[in-house]
């Protein structure tokens, strides 16, 4: 039997609106399913990219039975580019630039968040996965080297790759699902923000609960400060049963907030244990910054919002119209982002959308930071003025805002609001 936070009348909203809410996350959870690389979005609005079936965006990996997490990866292959790199392999002339990645590489994501990356911490950043993926290494180093990142090899001992009991051997079963996508965003996100951070990469067994859930405990064992979590499911009493095993004091926990825009809250990013990250769209502007921020709400995903049923508002979390746990708590860039996956047909150049980049990124903030092995949970609300506030957008997919009423619960807004939570790193101190 599940235990329901207590509702203090003066956060309740009213019955109506409660209802309505509920009524259309429910909708746009269940429709939005039947379309394939689109959860929780209309199948009858395909981004250009997808009437190209090369270029199409597709959905990294999705469960493939109940009480399973999926990732929350889109990836489409940057086609031109790597027929232009292909060309030029085998001798052929291209024009000037043409096999340069497009989308954000490392180096804008340091320009726009601040980022102080030639500190080196004394860290390790851990990401939590599923399956092996048995090119990992190789194609991490092309990355790296592509945005003059310092290398972190395997032989060196800044990338070690464990199983969920922590062995390096026997490693999983290759990856029969997509998560080698998951798993290569992830190190190269946590690269990106803090390159002299060590990595940790578990993988496990299944994407069952049960085995990440091993899999996060052993991450903390080993020593990582942070762990990065770019998976979920809808929340549910099975979930709940495995909170436990995403609270260990003295490390930071982060995961993704979801990719369904506003609707049930998400396993763990429910958790008052972990950080929710959410997601944003990033563009080059005049500004003093140079950079603007909205909400990540595109064709194939939104950034993920809800309230959750099963966990009660932490002490640190003051929002007014949801009486349990809100997510997200902060954000990152969740859109057109460039990695390289020499697996995937028509690659090895990738463009990412999804909170699956934005939850290893500030893992990878929390490691930069120097800090996560003593921040409480929490900790970036006491500090939000290092944050860069994200007031406009909204991820409701279908009717603009009208889904929770245009209230902050999908509509971003000054201070806090659910889709980007307190906003997006401007440096280190709110980490």
């Amino acid at each position: 039997m599940r235990t329901r936070p207590r509702v203090s009348p003066r956060r309740r909203l009213p019955a109506q609106l409660l209802a309505l809410a509920a009524g259309l996350a429910v909708i746009a959870v269940t429709t939005g399913a039947a379309a394939i690389g689109a959860p929780g979005r209309p199948a009858h609005h395909p981004s250009p990219a997808s009437r190209d079936s090369a270029a199409r965006v597709r959905t990294a990996c999705l469960p493939r039975g109940p009480r399973q997490a999926r990732c929350f990866a889109l990836y489409a292959p940057q086609v031109t580019v790597n027929k232009a790199i292909a060309a030029r392999a085998a001798g052929r002339a291209v024009a000037a630039g043409a096999t340069a990645p497009k989308g954000w590489g490392a180096t804008d994501i340091e320009q726009a968040y601040k980022l102080p990356v030639n500190r080196t911490p004394d860290a390790t950043v851990a990401v939590v996965d599923v399956y092996s993926t048995p090119h990992l290494a190789a194609d991490l180093a092309v990355y790296r080297a592509r945005y003059h990142l310092p290398p972190c090899t395997t032989a060196s001992g800044c990338l070690r790759i464990v199983n969920q009991h922590g062995q390096a051997t026997p490693l999983p079963a290759a990856d029969p699902q997509g998560w080698g996508v998951e798993e290569t965003l992830d190190v190269s996100m946590v690269s990106a923000a803090c390159p002299r951070c060590q990595i940790l990469v578990v993988e496990a067994s299944s994407p069952s609960f049960s085995d990440l859930a091993t899999g996060e405990d052993t991450a903390a064992r080993l020593g990582a400060v942070a762990i990065s979590n770019s998976y979920g499911a809808r929340e549910t009493g099975y979930t709940q049963a495995t909170a436990a095993a995403y609270r260990h004091p003295g490390h930071v926990i982060v995961a993704s907030s979801g990719d369904s825009g506003f609707g049930p809250a998400q396993f763990p990013a429910n958790l008052t244990t972990v950080t929710a990250a959410g997601g944003t769209q990033l563009s080059r502007t005049s500004s003093a910054r140079g950079w603007a921020e909205k909400t990540w709400n595109a064709d194939f995903g939104a950034s993920g919002s809800g309230c959750s049923a099963y966990v009660s508002k932490p002490a640190w979390q003051h929002d007014k119209h949801c009486p349990g746990r809100t997510i997200a708590d902060v954000a990152a860039v969740a859109w057109n982002i460039a990695i390289y996956d020499s697996s995937v047909r028509n690659g090895p150049w990738l463009s990412i959308g999804g909170t699956s980049a934005a939850s290893p990124l500030i893992a990878g903030v929390y490691g930069l930071a120097g800090n996560a092995a003593t921040v409480p949970p929490g900790y970036e609300y006491a500090h939000r003025g290092a944050l860069f506030d994200i007031t406009t957008g909204t991820n409701d997919p279908y009717a603009n805002g009208a889904a929770c009423g245009h209230d902050y619960l999908c509509v971003a807004k000054q201070g806090y609001d659910a889709p980007t939570g307190l906003g997006t790193p401007d440096g280190t101190g709110a980490f």
